[in-house]
């Protein structure tokens, strides 16, 4: 017996998405990322009730063209024309910084691995969405304007240099490909294409003016014509079939018919295959195949993709197995040094800070404690509460029956009390200390601690005074303290200028 299950895999994605997308315009997100996030919640990755299928990738495909396609007719000819020196300046950016960042990231991530693979990483970091562009773009009634036209005309040439690109790679490493000929079929379809629109607009316009046709047949006819140039480009061309729908739409656009055919198209569009196609893009996205490393590496691409002065990694390592942890911390150092970003570490773990960071601030409640060099805050702690941290660690050194917590609860951070807010569980704690809230403090060079009692003696651990050994403590950890940077543990939130400015909030 057929199986009509498609059709309540249809019928679930259109309503889904529908209900996606108004959640995410009432908090004023484009409403395609409702419809991405509706095709995640649906797919293999959380609910699986719609299984990817080639049914719903061909109606995809075919959502896909006829989105480029209305974006064609949408399209100002001579607004495209000004904007182009912008459009390929702004593309010109957009393969190169991904290029680069991508290449970086591959070459740290992939150890070993080789230029053309670490390229080929590079390249597909410069693929752009079209798709997504447009109807951000027609969502927010931007795409007519010269600034959407740039948008637009930037994300078409990303996508040509992007198959350059990848055409160069995979012709390096294999022979049967040839870059001569896939570029002399790409500048022969912009040729063919500019010949063509040049003639066919006019015919087409002369055409539409004179013929006594219902005006439905039109849109029907257009949009046959869009289909066919899309095959034209994919298979005899080798460009892309979105491109090809794009280019079908600007020869038929600012005729006569364009604005009804578009209207039509708009509809068949809404209606059914744009819900469907941007959906299969959240149903083909598989979660369980991707581990910490992968998801990590997809967020630190992301956070270095605007290209920042500052990261600031938020407990990057947990869940991480050892293994993998090494590797991150690895990653995330050379990222440091080969692109000069400061980094700002939030973490509750003393090995990676002594790992990795040169600077760091030990908060409580809020409120920076103690804050200097790392070699200030482990081998000559001032503050209870830094001093109660370390305390608290294990020693593979000591046969010791329990370990030594921090003594008291965490108070509420917004109910503070007039005075020192660790006064309830420091174990040095005077009536002094109730009379006042003591301020950061300098005690060396660069080392702060907000005590009273703090830099007048130096502070006992385990019972003796002196400092606390830090090879000691944290034996077999890697010291590479790179010198370029800032590098913050944190815990709460805080705020000093003599501690490198802002401390964020976790």
């Amino acid at each position: 017996m057929e199986s009509y299950h498609f059709i309540f895999d249809v019928a679930l994605i259109l309503l889904v998405t529908k209900c996606f997308a108004m959640l995410t315009k009432r908090v004023d997100m484009p409403q395609v990322v409702g419809s991405l996030l509706a095709g995640l919640l649906l797919g293999p990755s959380i609910l699986n009730l719609v299984q990817p299928s080639d049914f719903l990738a061909m109606l995809s495909e075919l959502g896909v063209v006829v989105l480029m396609f209305g974006a064609g007719l949408q399209t100002d000819i001579q607004e495209l024309k000004k904007s182009g020196k912008a459009a390929f300046f702004i593309a010109l950016i957009g393969v190169l910084v991904p290029l680069a960042g991508g290449y970086v990231l591959a070459e740290v991530f992939n150890h070993g691995g080789s230029f053309l693979e670490n390229m080929f990483v590079g390249t597909v970091f410069t693929a752009t969405s079209v798709s997504i562009s447009v109807e951000t773009l027609k969502e927010m009634g931007k795409l007519s304007t010269r600034s959407g036209n740039a948008i637009l005309g930037a994300a078409l040439i990303d996508d040509i240099l992007g198959l350059i690109l990848l055409t160069l790679i995979t012709s390096a490493s294999d022979s049967s490909i040839s870059l001569g000929i896939v570029m002399i079929k790409i500048v022969a379809f912009f040729v063919v294409t500019g010949v063509a629109g040049y003639f066919l607009h006019g015919l087409i316009q002369r055409w539409m003016n004179s013929a006594s046709w219902n005006r439905k047949r039109f849109a029907v006819i257009s949009l046959a014509f869009c289909f066919f140039y899309a095959y034209v480009a994919e298979e005899v061309f080798g460009v892309a079939d979105i491109i090809g729908a794009f280019f079908a739409g600007l020869m038929i656009a600012n005729s006569t018919r364009a604005v009804y055919a578009n209207s039509q198209c708009e509809t068949l569009s809404y209606m059914l295959l744009s819900p469907v196609f941007f959906a299969s893009v959240g149903l083909k996205v598989t979660l369980s195949s991707m581990d910490g490393t992968v998801i990590l590496l997809t967020v630190i691409a992301i956070a270095l993709a605007c290209s920042p002065e500052l990261l600031i990694a938020d407990e990057p390592t947990t869940a991480l197995d050892v293994t993998i942890q090494a590797q991150v911390l690895d990653m995330m150092k050379d990222l440091r040094n080969r692109l000069g970003t400061a980094m700002m570490l939030i973490t509750h773990d003393f090995g990676i800070v002594a790992d990795v960071c040169n600077k760091c601030a030990v908060v409580y409640a809020g409120e920076i404690m103690e804050c200097g060099s790392v070699e200030d805050i482990f081998d000559r702690p001032q503050h209870p509460y830094t001093i109660g941290l370390f305390e608290s660690i294990p020693s593979l050194d000591k046969d010791v029956e329990r370990l030594k917590p921090v003594p008291g609860q965490t108070i509420d951070p917004n109910d503070l009390p007039a005075y020192c807010s660790f006064y309830s569980r420091c174990s040095r704690r005077t009536e002094a200390c109730k009379n006042c809230d003591p301020v950061l403090t300098a005690v060396s060079p660069g080392h702060f601690v907000k005590c009273i009692h703090a830099g007048g003696r130096r502070m006992a651990h385990n019972g003796a005074a002196g400092s606390i050994p830090f090879k000691e403590i944290f034996s077999g950890q890697q010291r590479h303290i790179a010198r370029c940077g800032r590098r913050v543990l944190h815990s709460g939130a805080g705020q000093d200028p003599r501690c490198g400015g802002r401390v964020w909030v976790r």
